[in-house]
């Protein structure tokens, strides 16, 4: 019988890793995907577009955010990357001078994939909770769906919509803006 690995992965595991792949640590293991496809990476990209404007740049909304792509976040002893995440601005004045965050954002979003979508859900959600982070949203772009959940009691997460195809889109914590959700979809 062999022996459980009882060594946890460390920052050098991920350094080593080759660069088509993505590595985080969560709960001391290393896991790894690939990057993204062209309908996930379509997704997420046009999720940018709708919100960095009128929340990160501030132009045709009320600005307050940073909004970032693929953020490093080193939380609780996990190094774990978003496809998305926001900080307030007021939460967060300015970007730290790391390449990584060690501050919990106030969103992420995680672009479901068959690859990612169980760590997303059993694994970084939980530790999403954990961090106290109040806002998390899945898109699954192959359902063409938008899951919308906040944190209650600083324990669980509570779903509050799950949007389709071509719905209009203003939920927490961007509802100071609408847009059409199939803008993410190729």
């Amino acid at each position: 019988m062999a022996e459980p690995n009882t060594e946890h992965a460390t920052y050098q595991d991920i350094l080593a890793l080759p660069e088509h792949l993505v590595g985080e640590i969560l709960g001391g293991e290393l896991h790894t995907h690939p990057r993204p496809a062209p309908r996930h990476a379509r997704a997420y990209s046009a999720l940018t577009g709708n919100l960095w404007g009128p929340f990160d740049h501030g132009g045709n909304g009320p600005g307050g955010w940073w909004i970032l792509d693929e953020p490093e976040l080193h939380l609780g002893g996990d190094i774990i990357v978003p496809d998305l995440a926001g900080w307030r601005r007021e939460h967060m004045p300015s970007l730290p001078d790391t390449a990584w965050f060690e501050l919990a954002p106030d969103w992420v979003c995680e672009i479901l994939s068959p690859a990612t979508a169980r760590t997303d859900r059993a694994v970084k959600m939980p530790g999403y909770a954990r961090e106290g982070v109040p806002h998390l949203w899945l898109v699954d772009p192959d359902a063409r769906t938008l899951e919308v959940y906040a944190l209650q009691e600083g324990a669980y997460w509570l779903l509050l919509a799950t949007l389709q195809e071509d719905d209009a889109v203003s939920q927490p914590p961007f509802e100071a803006i609408t847009f059409a959700l199939d803008t993410l979809w190729a």
